[in-house]
């Protein structure tokens, strides 16, 4: 059974900018992370739907090593943006499952609300962990660098 938690974070940017740097930049995780994301590979497609990303995780912060994520949704329209990790990373780690979804709202002129959903579930006889917590705490991590980085480098 599919499982989720969501999580928000207002971000100091504008909805525009942010959507530009999360939906077209496909390196934009390695400019915003380096030293948890090594390197990220296109792999196949050209940053639509369909695109396979290969993120190599540095070793001293995680022994996810690496995973590769799908682009399975991308509407501009609505700014919702959805990876899929298909090998590697969470899947090595007893799910079945991991999808990341990003929903931005403008809340302002220059401030974007990010609601972040993330969808998972486990490979039999596995059980729970507080893995939840942890991805919850990276996302928002996550969210306050790629803002940093926008308003320093944009």
């Amino acid at each position: 059974m599919v499982k989720e938690f969501q999580t928000k974070a207002e971000l100091n940017v504008r909805l525009e900018t942010l959507w530009e740097a999360m939906s077209k930049d496909l390196f934009i995780t390695q400019k915003v992370i380096p030293n948890v994301v090594k390197d990220v590979k296109v792999i196949e497609g050209d940053g639509g739907l369909g695109t396979i990303l290969h993120i190599t995780v540095n070793p001293d912060v995680s022994s996810i090593g690496y995973q590769k994520e799908k682009i399975v949704d991308l509407d501009e329209n609505t700014h919702e943006f959805g990876l899929e990790v298909i090998e590697g990373g969470h899947l090595n780690q007893g799910l079945s499952y991991y999808k990341t979804s990003f929903q931005l709202s403008a809340i302002g002129e220059t401030q974007t609300l990010v609601s972040v959903k993330i969808s998972y579930d486990y490979k039999p006889n596995i059980e729970e962990s507080d893995h939840s917590m942890k991805t919850s705490d990276f996302m928002l991590f996550y969210l306050r660098c790629l803002e940093k980085y926008i308003l320093n480098d944009a």
